[in-house]
Formats: structure tokens, C-alpha cells, sequence
């Protein structure tokens, strides 16, 4: 067998062996040893152990390769190819390919750790700038809250009580004396002689005399023991309120003095009952403006101001949806007020004469009943008359048993409301009353008597 021919078909034992036809030699294979009949070079390897021959072609050049028989490697290189070379320059592309990802993969980091270091990072940005600051706004309108506050604040106190034992706030009027609630200077009734400080808004302190109270009102007179005029506040017309009304409202919840919240009216002619529910502050009864300004404890007696800067009302009570027996709450946007027109009057008359008196039409009334309005009881009880003889109410024609359900021409639609009612208009005023007897409505003209406090 000659170099560069492939071995024989190997035939049956004992027979010669077919000559081969010849194969192409790889350029770049060196020939290895013949191989002996039967055998098959390694890298044709076959199921049947013989190598089929090959057909020449006449023109001396190589057929097309017969596709690989089943598990067969893939057919060798062309011609002038070395699998060698081959590998190496796919080997040598991949390498390429890789470097040149990482490099870019190292200066895209670069890039953008630069960028990053510049906007974040540790948080540091050396041309960082949020502008310049503008100027200060030194001319509010006065309408505004900050404009009726620059006006009331200094005419605001915070008033305490025995010392520490309690705080609330009050307003300066007309003369030096001050506002403020019966159940802040009483403590909700439980002190009589209590020892009263004034604080104003520059902070000084000073000693202050109770002047009078009312109970049934709840306004109190004090007046601060100094020299020399007050800053006071100018009263308005809470006749005049509407709902929907801006308002601003001023005092020392819980004794942060100076404290300023706004709001609106939210409601008129409010039933409610301020201070304490025992003792002397347990028989006050106002027809209240409500507002949804927050009122918090220690507002009480602080005034509330309409947008022109006039006291409309005293603050005096906040509804809460906490417990009472865990103490009192702050704000859920009920606060009330007493309306000014009644202080102002209240706060006259203790100051001329030391005491207040208060309206009344000489009835009893039934607080057990359930129907709308309030009824005069139906008989006298301990030893009090159902209508006060030749009181205000029996001049009128009113009966025992007969239902108020108009008062001033205000509803009304509880014994509470009318007491209310009653009390928020001066003694000697003329209203119309209208009530049921029998189920039939008649309408009659009181005149309002009065009654110590």
C-alpha cells in the first residue's frame, strides 16, 4: 500500500484484498502508518468496520460528499482548510468578541459612575443650588389671617388660675377689664376665691381681680392690676353672622399662648351647655355660633373674630368623640362660642353693678319630655309653681301643660333650647311665642322678665 492511500476493504478471511481507489491526502496531515486490512482510521468511524470506496470523478476532482449517516461527525474541511487553523481563528474571534465587551462594559462603568458620583453618591454636589431667596412679604393685606392676627394678638391674655392649677384665655374691652369664661376663673365650678394671673402677649405677668361672673351666661369680668391703657379689642354684631362667615379665633390652648387657628361659621344658635357638667358651671346655657376653627382646651374665653377683626364671639366649649372618663380631647372641628351681643351686655352689667341678671318668663319646665318642643309641666312641683303667678308667661295666657315651639321666632325643639333661647335676650324685650295646647296652635306676645344670677 502506497503513502497517502487509504487501507483496503478488508474481505473474508482468506481471500486477497480489493485494491482501494485513492483518496486526497490533507495538505496538512501527516500520513501515519499503513493500516492493516479490516482496520479503519480513527476518524471514520463506522457501524460495519469497512470503509465504502469512494467514485473518482473524471475530471480528476473530488464528488460532493455523501451526507453523514447517522452518527457520523460532521464532514472534513474543505480543501487547503486546516480544522487546526479553523478552530484557533473561531477560538481567536470569540477571545475578540469577549475583550471587546468587557472593555466597553469597563468604560460604560466608568462613564456613568462619574455621571452618578456627580448627582449622587455620598449625597455631595459641589454646584448644587436651590436659588436665591426672595424677598420678605412685610405688607399682608389686612383682611388677611396673618393681618387680623398682627391686630388681635396684642389685646389676647392667657389667664391662670391658682397658680399652675389651671390655664384658659380672655380679651382685653374698653377700661382695661377682660373677658373671659365663668368656668375658667371657677375652675367648671369647683373654686369660688380663686387667685387669677393675667399673662399678655409680650409675655409679662401680672395679678388680676375677679370683678364678677355669671354662671348662667358664662362670662366672667377680671381685670388686671396695672397702670396705664390696654390694648382692647373692638366688639362686633354677632346679629349680623352668617354661616359660612370666615373667622379666626385666638387663645392659650393648652397653654401655648398666642396661638391663632381659622375657620368658618358652621352653624347658629347652637344648644349647648359649656364648662364642667357639676357645680355652678353645670347651669349654663348658650345659644352658640358654632365653627369649625380649632378650639382645643384653654381656648375658652378667648374671643373669635370675624374678618374685619371684631370679637363676635367668647370661645366657651368643643364637642370631642373621646371619652370623657379618660380626660378631655382636643378639636374635631365643633367648637362654640358665645355670641358677643350677650357677653357684651353680661360683661356691662357686672361691671356696673357687680352681678348679672339674666331673662326669664316664669315657667317650669318638663325635662322628661320626648316631643318636639318644650312643655310646661302639668302641676306644680315642690312647692313650685308649673307658671309663675303673674309672671311674664301667665300675663301672656300660657297654661300649664301647653308645648313652646317658637320662641322669638327661633324653633324650638327641647326645654334646653328654649332656656337658651331665653337667656341669650335681655329682660324686658317683647317676643313672639307661639305653642300648642291641645294639639291647636296659637301664637301670643311675652315680655321677658329677670332674674338674678
Amino acid at each position: 500500500m502506497s503513502e497517502g492511500v487509504g487501507p483496503a476493504a478488508a474481505g473474508p478471511p482468506g481471500e486477497p484484498a480489493a485494491a482501494a481507489p485513492e483518496l486526497p491526502v490533507a495538505p496538512d496531515i501527516l500520513p501515519g502508518p499503513p493500516a492493516s486490512a479490516g482496520e479503519l482510521p480513527p476518524e471514520h468511524p463506522s457501524s460495519s468496520g469497512e470503509l465504502p470506496p469512494e467514485p473518482s470523478s473524471p475530471s480528476g476532482e473530488l464528488p460532493p460528499a455523501p451526507p453523514p449517516l447517522p452518527g457520523e461527525l460532521p464532514s472534513r474541511p474543505a480543501r487547503g482548510e486546516s480544522p487546526r487553523r479553523h478552530a484557533l481563528g473561531g477560538r481567536r474571534l470569540a477571545v475578540f468578541a469577549f475583550t471587546l465587551a468587557l472593555v466597553s462594559a469597563l468604560a460604560g462603568g466608568l462613564v456613568g459612575g462619574y455621571v452618578v458620583s456627580r448627582t449622587s453618591g455620598n449625597g455631595v454636589s459641589p454646584g448644587f443650588s436651590l436659588g436665591t431667596v426672595p424677598g420678605a412679604i412685610t405688607d399682608r393685606p389686612p383682611a388677611s389671617v396673618a393681618g387680623i392676627a398682627a391686630r388681635v394678638l396684642p389685646g389676647v391674655v392667657m389667664v391662670r388660675v391658682d397658680g399652675s392649677e389651671g390655664t384658659g384665655s380672655g380679651f382685653i374691652i374698653r377700661g382695661g377689664y377682660v373677658i373671659t369664661d365663668n368656668h375658667v376663673v371657677t375652675l367648671d365650678g369647683r373654686l369660688r376665691h380663686a387667685s387669677l394671673q393675667v399673662v399678655f402677649n409680650s409675655g409679662r405677668a401680672v395679678p388680676a381681680k375677679l370683678i364678677g361672673t355669671d354662671p348662667f351666661s358664662d362670662i366672667a369680668v377680671i381685670r388686671p392690676r396695672v397702670t396705664g391703657q390696654l390694648p382692647a379689642l373692638s366688639l362686633g354684631n354677632s346679629a349680623g353672622i352668617e354661616v359660612g362667615d370666615p373667622v379666626v379665633a385666638f387663645g392659650s390652648p393648652l397653654g401655648l399662648a398666642g396661638t391663632v387657628t381659622s375657620g368658618i361659621i358652621s352653624a347658629l344658635d347652637r344648644p349647648v351647655r359649656p364648662g364642667g357638667t357639676q357645680g355652678v358651671a353645670a347651669q349654663a346655657f348658650i345659644n352658640a355660633i358654632q365653627t369649625d376653627a380649632p378650639i382645643n382646651p384653654g381656648n375658652s374665653g378667648g374671643p373669635l373674630v370675624n374678618g374685619q377683626g371684631q370679637v363676635i364671639g367668647v370661645n366657651a366649649a368643643i364637642a370631642t368623640v373621646g371619652d370623657p372618663l379618660a380626660g378631655q380631647s382636643g378639636s374635631i372641628g365643633l367648637g362654640f362660642a358665645i355670641p358677643i351681643n350677650q357677653a357684651r351686655l353680661i360683661a356691662t352689667e357686672i361691671i356696673r353693678t357687680g352681678r348679672a341678671t339674666h331673662a326669664v318668663i316664669g315657667v317650669m319646665l318638663d325635662s322628661a319630655y320626648r316631643g318636639s318642643g318644650a312643655q310646661i309641666v302639668t302641676a306644680a312641683r315642690r312647692g313650685a309653681f308649673a307658671v309663675t303667678p303673674r309672671g311674664p308667661a301667665a300675663r301672656a295666657g300660657l297654661r300649664p301643660g301647653d308645648v313652646i315651639v317658637s320662641f322669638g321666632g327661633q324653633r324650638i325643639t327641647s326645654a334646653t333650647t328654649l332656656i337658651q333661647a331665653v337667656r341669650s335676650r335681655d329682660p324686658g324685650m317683647r317676643v313672639a311665642v307661639v305653642f300648642l295646647r291641645g294639639g291647636v296652635r296659637h301664637v301670643v306676645s311675652l315680655t321677658l322678665g329677670s332674674a338674678p344670677s
